[in-house]
């Protein structure tokens, strides 16, 4: 049961300790990346691990030893798989510990900054603008205006006074106050919901991932049926024995298992990371770095992504008829009683100083949806703010304040109001002056929209500004088509913001919620979109854009509900951040393809077998030398290469394209051979040699293709293949069951051999027809 605390002393340091040996600490329930024994156990403890483990049984059963040549292989998947993971978690770490969020508290009379975690029950907080609530707290002095869309889905800005609950999760939009923790850890009313989220088992995946568990899922499904129905094959049908049966059965299954290709989406995802800890880009979400290699569209706050994230007042001038130094002295008034809690009240106390003496009887504070601040002294209301909402649509400025509005600077009226009541002024406000401010364009932002342009990225401005002042700013940036600008107070229905999302690039004196809704827009055209923002009102469209990037320099709102956090605030480094995405997926899409053209050949040539009764023609031992050779060890290196083309369609439809050639090559090539070698009776062990050279001439060939362009590096991992096949086939050819070939088997393999130029060729020609056919029926969303 909380206890009642003076919020001007907090608690005592001995207070403090006995709440943390009681365990009344506001503890994370849900720590941000897993542990390295959930790493380990999520490597480790696999359904194709289980599935390994069963075969590798049965060849101890049957002692075929030799054919256990695909341990060490997963064992050292396993490995590499936890060691990156480890190594990513390690740098990931120690990068957070520089972004962990923080809360201002009062202990023993002093204001302090403590960890958010070090919380404790009935601690004093002070929240201002833009700060998350960090623990359900209830308010014990000031008052603040309060968002809580993150918890129930709802805009509205909440009045919380004295004695007032704030939850968890939300924000504060406006205001300041001192507030008392009433629940912590798994009480609090945002880890409630995280543990519910918990027991739900789902979660949001990229599409790369989610492919890759519906290929896993569908060969996991069908690989124990299949193995079981060649094993009976072998015993009941074809008159094998055990051993026999089990072996092929094995080198079947061991073909259809991707063993390495979910190991290897994983590590490069970490690697990136890692990567992109070193550059300062932190990932709250891994999923992000392929998102936004998919993104088409990059919705931008004016202030702190085009501009610096400073205010400097510029000039200023008072209206018609109004002397000069009463106006200072009124708005200088005004500004000693309103918090310094943006960049633009900041500027402006700085340009108007005085002491704290004036006492307001009523204070209205800035937020997003009013667009001013008010104070009330006695009779007297003075405001400050845009003009279009502190004058209305009447608003006419001077032409000299018109001008500087062109040029890009942010325009605020001073005016006196007839009253102040709730949230809104009383009466016509009258101007008593005009004052220009301005933050200059980021040096580096031409630049990095020139990227995106180049990239076919649209870029849309969203601000809060005015728009003629928004799109001076962004034709400042060179984004293109910022002379197309609207105003969003017009845009008064659905309809008419989901056509000014597709028609204009600027968008001025635009709410939060607008912001969301144009983001919602932007999606349903079916866009993929990215929102990067650093102040309060951003949060609503950080929370529902494809990708969210925020600045460190921000509010913490906004850094935490963001998927990527830029530490050093320089949007300049989001480049590096789309080509690292686009190398990973692009890298993994190749290199997948490669691990399916043996997955698609061993589940056909199983079905083959299963249907003209002929026993599989390749061992365990052989499978694993053509797997490494031409797929594990080419896929692992060329997963790591820079790659920074653009991404185009889906994920596992691009991989199945780019496989089905080498697939159904490897199908023709083994079959015609197996056809020939009943024809000329081969034996066994002749004509699983021949079949593993031919896979592995076929696998060569597709690698060949798969490596284009060729650069040095390429060159060195195509030259690393031919030499591990060297050593495989010539140096140890009995670990891998290899025999050499009789005078028959020579004349089969050099027979064969010379159609799979021709059939590779012609299986690339069809599948490229039936890509390009299926691209056309299903539209642009295939490509």
């Amino acid at each position: 049961m909380p206890q009642q605390v003076d919020p001007n002393q907090g608690l005592s340091a001995a207070q403090v300790a006995q709440r943390q040996a009681a365990g009344q600490v506001n503890q994370a329930v849900a720590p941000p990346v897993r542990t390295v024994k959930q790493i380990i156990s999520a490597n480790v403890f696999t359904y194709f691990n289980l599935i390994f483990v069963v075969l590798t049984v049965l060849l101890c059963v049957v002692q075929s030893f030799r054919n256990l040549t695909f341990l060490p292989i997963i064992i050292a998947n396993t490995l590499i798989g936890i060691f990156q993971e480890v190594r990513a978690k390690k740098i990931l770490d120690e990068l957070t510990m520089l972004n962990v969020p923080h809360a201002t508290v009062i202990r023993a009379g002093q204001r302090q900054q403590i960890a958010v975690a070090e919380l404790v029950l009935d601690d004093i907080v002070v929240y201002q603008t833009g700060d998350q609530i960090a623990a359900d707290t209830k308010v014990c002095a000031g008052e603040v205006l309060v968002n809580e869309a993150l918890l129930t889905g709802e805009a509205d800005e909440i009045k919380k006074p004295v004695g007032a609950t704030l939850m968890s999760g939300s924000f504060v939009v406006a205001g300041a106050c001192r507030a008392q923790v009433t629940a912590v850890g798994a009480a609090a009313y945002i880890n409630q919901l995280t543990l519910a989220a918990k027991a739900t088992p789902h979660g949001e995946q990229s599409e790369m991932i989610r492919a890759l568990d519906q290929l896993i899922k569908v060969i996991g499904v069908a690989l124990v049926p299949l193995g079981i129905l060649l094993v009976w094959q072998g015993l009941a049908v074809n008159h094998e024995s055990l051993h026999d049966s089990i072996t092929s059965m094995v080198a079947a299954i061991l073909g259809m298992i991707p063993e390495g290709l979910y190991l290897l989406a994983s590590v490069a995802l970490a690697v990136s990371a890692s990567r992109l800890a070193k550059q300062r880009v932190l990932l709250h979400e891994m999923k992000s770095i392929e998102t936004l290699a998919r993104v088409d569209t990059l919705c931008v706050d004016k202030t702190g992504t085009i501009t610096e994230n400073t205010m400097q007042v510029t000039a200023w001038q008072p209206a018609a008829g109004q002397a000069r130094a009463t106006v200072q002295a009124q708005l200088t008034q005004l500004l000693s009683v309103l918090a310094a809690d943006n960049s633009t009240m900041q500027a402006l106390q700085a340009a108007f100083p005085a002491p704290q003496t004036a006492q307001a009887t009523a204070v209205l504070p800035f937020t997003s949806r009013n667009k001013y601040s008010a104070a009330q002294f006695g009779a007297t209301t003075y405001v400050i703010g845009a003009p279009e909402f502190v004058l209305g649509n009447r608003a006419a400025l001077p032409p000299a304040v018109a001008a500087a509005r062109e040029r890009g600077q942010r325009v605020l009226v001073f005016g006196q109001a007839a009253g102040l009541q709730a949230t809104q002024l009383q009466g016509p406000v009258t101007p008593l002056a005009y004052v220009q401010l301005t933050n200059p364009v980021r040096p580096q932002a031409p630049q990095t929209f020139a990227y995106f342009r180049q990239q076919g990225v649209a870029v849309k401005v969203i601000s809060g500004d005015n728009p003629a002042t928004v799109a001076a700013v962004a034709q400042a940036a060179q984004i293109k088509g910022a002379a197309d600008f609207v105003d969003a107070t017009t845009l008064r229905t659905p309809a008419a913001l989901q056509a000014a999302a597709a028609k204009y690039t600027v968008f001025g004196r635009v709410t939060p919620e607008q912001k969301r809704q144009l983001i919602q827009a932007l999606q349903a055209q079916g866009h993929t979109v990215a929102m990067t923002g650093d102040g309060v009102n951003d949060v609503l469209a950080l929370k529902d854009a494809d990708c969210s990037i925020a600045m460190a320099s921000g509010s913490e709102a906004a850094i935490h509900v963001a998927q990527v956090v830029l530490l050093d605030s320089d949007f300049a480094c989001l480049p590096a951040v789309v080509l690292e995405g686009r190398r990973v997926v692009n890298n993994i899409q190749r290199s997948a393809s490669l691990f399916l053209v043996k997955n698609l050949f061993s589940f056909l040539m199983a079905l083959l077998a299963v249907a003209f009764i002929f026993t599989y023609p390749l061992k365990p031992a052989q499978v694993s030398l053509w797997g490494v050779v031409t797929i594990g060890l080419p896929g692992f290196f060329l997963a790591l290469q820079p790659n920074h083309e653009r991404l185009r369609g889906h994920f596992l439809t691009n991989v199945m394209f780019l496989a089905l050639p080498g697939g159904l090559t490897d199908v023709m090539v083994v079959g015609m051979m197996v056809a020939l070698a009943q024809v000329f009776n081969l034996t066994y062990a002749d004509y699983s040699t021949v079949a593993v050279l031919l896979l592995i001439l076929v696998g060569l060939r597709v690698l060949y293709r798969t490596c284009q362009p060729f650069d040095r590096v390429r060159r060195l991992i195509y030259a690393g293949c031919l030499l591990a096949l060297a050593g495989g086939s010539l140096a140890t050819p009995w670990l891998f069951g290899l025999t050499w070939p009789s005078l028959r088997g020579w004349a089969i393999l050099g027979l064969v051999a010379l159609t799979t130029g021709p059939i590779l060729h012609g299986t690339t020609w069809m599948v490229s027809r039936v890509e390009k056919w299926y691209h056309h029926h299903r539209g642009p969303a295939a490509h």
